[in-house]
């Protein structure tokens, strides 16, 4: 289903469009499930988002709290979705049953964005991108989170708390919680490649965190 075209008029070619996928693990959730949806960040559409060929379907929630300081802790952003149909309390119910009180803690929650210029042709009339040349390449880097506990439950929204997949502190595990007084490691290494990434991505007020806390390099 292509977007309509009343919607595609408050487009530019630098509207930015923001992407979400929840996977959730055998191992943590019973079942290794994949589910892509899009806010309506960048275009406030009910139509599907067709990105490198997957279909974003359009799902009400907001994310917030994405911002490095470069002071402190790394970010945990709150993840809002609505429940109005009891479908987030379903899903954790369906997991709960074979992990008791999880609640999708340790789900992936990927951010995905790129501009209106490089969505795929099959999104608009005719086969045709208006604002640019389709490009399924061209996309900012994808920030992966996991959620780390369920803030707020109710009829209408289900709120959730994510940890950056950087945060190697408090990391979450089935029924407890790892922490440097368990094993002293945690937090304390890092990767050659993940070092270079920070340093090339120039967020240099988290590479001086990092090397405050004394870290090894592997």
């Amino acid at each position: 289903m292509a977007i309509p075209t009343e919607e595609l008029q408050a487009l530019t070619n630098k509207s930015i469009i923001e992407l979400f996928t929840l996977t959730l693990d055998s191992a943590l959730h019973g079942a290794t499930t994949v589910s892509r949806f899009h806010s309506g960040v960048g275009l406030n559409s009910n139509a599907s988002i067709i990105w490198q060929g997957n279909t974003y379907d359009r799902y009400p929630l907001t994310a917030t709290g994405f911002e490095y300081s470069g002071r402190g802790r790394l970010p945990k952003p709150v993840f809002t979705v609505s429940n109005i149909l009891g479908t987030i309390t379903s899903l954790m119910a369906e997991v709960n049953a074979t992990t008791p009180f999880n609640d999708l803690q340790g789900a992936k929650v990927v951010r995905i964005r790129t501009l209106s210029q490089f969505l795929d042709a099959v999104n608009f009339p005719s086969n045709k991108n208006p604002y640019g040349t389709p490009d399924s390449t061209a996309e900012l880097p994808q920030e992966i989170y996991f959620i780390n506990r369920k803030t707020l439950e109710n009829r209408n929204i289900v709120q959730f708390e994510l940890s950056s997949a950087l945060d190697l502190e408090g990391v979450r595990a089935p029924k407890r919680q790892v922490t440097k007084k368990d094993f002293p490691a945690v937090g304390s290494f890092i990767n050659v490649d993940c070092w270079q990434l920070l340093k090339e991505k120039k967020l240099i007020g988290l590479v001086k965190i990092l090397q405050k806390r004394d870290l090894n390099i592997l």
